[in-house]
């Protein structure tokens, strides 16, 4: 065998090791779990999360994960636990602690104290019988038959079955609370669902004087100026009471160079777009883009409730807003 196919081979044995790991969890889904959710459910402070090493970064990944679906976590290093960070832990809180041993030193340390506090221990090991096992208010079996190392020592399979059966946690708190898309963006805003949900087109839009507007007594060649100067593409079309009476866009001067019309004398209300599509600002930005998808159009003009003009936007503008 090549080393090429050498480093596949390796490579299929360590993700079937690890599938083997996980499908096994399926198992462990029993009363200590459901426990757990209770644990977690009636918790009024928050849970904290913690572990050593490497089920230390698994640890942290869960308590992040626990926090943006709906569950306040955060998590505490053991070693750094018994030199003062023990104070983050108050009686309101569950103690969520991570050894695939079970007998980690650093987290034996500060048992006596989460014991003192009345603070419920919810265990995540692969050996029940283990201190942390034996002493905890609740135990989650994730042992593994086998690391996915040759050698057996560095953490692989163990790690793997911690942070699903992590998920499944998160996820089953997720459910039972009635978690939402909305409260998801709201503890993402900066993330690409954040903006989906949250951002406004009113939070994007152009206003004021960089808004392209013309009336609808001038002639074509006076439209073309404003657009050239605002440069969207298209200028709205207002009448007497500013109210939106159509919109003049590139498509539309297409459309009358094509019939041999003369800018210099033809009305911009004789070739506009009317009636025009118009939306209000408070509608999702995201939703402007489904609009503007649906209707194959590239901008479009934002009024008030008596169709005022009060801003535009165009595809630009959710291309930089991270919409699209």
């Amino acid at each position: 065998m090549g080393r090429d196919q050498n480093f596949q081979a390796l490579a299929l044995a360590v993700i079937q090791t690890e599938m083997q790991a996980v499908a096994k969890l399926a198992e462990r889904i029993d009363e200590q779990f459901t426990k757990a959710c209770h644990l977690l459910l009636a918790c009024k402070g928050r849970v904290v999360v913690t572990g050593m090493g490497k089920s230390g970064h698994i640890a942290g990944k869960i308590a992040a994960t626990l926090a943006s679906t709906g569950t306040p976590a955060f998590f505490v290093h053991p070693g750094e636990a018994s030199h003062g960070d023990l104070g983050m832990i108050t009686r309101q809180d569950v103690v969520l602690a991570l050894s695939n041993s079970g007998n980690t030193e650093e987290i034996l340390t500060i048992l006596p104290i989460i014991k003192r506090l009345g603070v419920p221990l919810i265990a995540m090991t692969g050996n029940p019988d283990s201190t942390l096992g034996r002493f905890a208010t609740v135990h989650i079996d994730v042992g593994v038959e086998q690391e996915a190392c040759p050698l057996g020592l560095a953490p692989t399979s163990s790690t793997t079955a911690a942070l699903v059966m992590g998920d499944a946690l998160a996820v089953s708190l997720l459910q039972t609370k009635g978690f939402t898309r909305d409260d998801f963006a709201l503890s993402h805003p900066g993330g690409s669902l954040g903006k989906r949900l949250l951002l406004q087109v009113g939070d994007i839009m152009h206003k004021d004087e960089e808004v392209p507007v013309v009336a609808d007594t001038v002639l074509v060649s006076e439209a073309l100026l404003e657009m050239t100067e605002k440069k969207l593409g298209m200028t709205a079309v207002i009448d007497h009471n500013r109210s939106v009476a159509g919109i003049f866009t590139d498509g539309d001067l297409r459309r009358m160079l094509e019939k041999n019309l003369d800018v210099h004398v033809t009305p911009v209300s004789d070739v506009m777009t009317r009636p025009c599509m118009a939306i209000g600002p408070d509608i999702l930005a995201a939703e402007a883009m489904q609009i503007m998808e649906s209707k194959k159009i590239n901008a479009l003009l934002v009024v008030d409730d008596q169709r005022s003009l009060l801003g535009a936007l165009n595809m630009h503008d959710l291309l930089r807003a991270g919409i699209v």
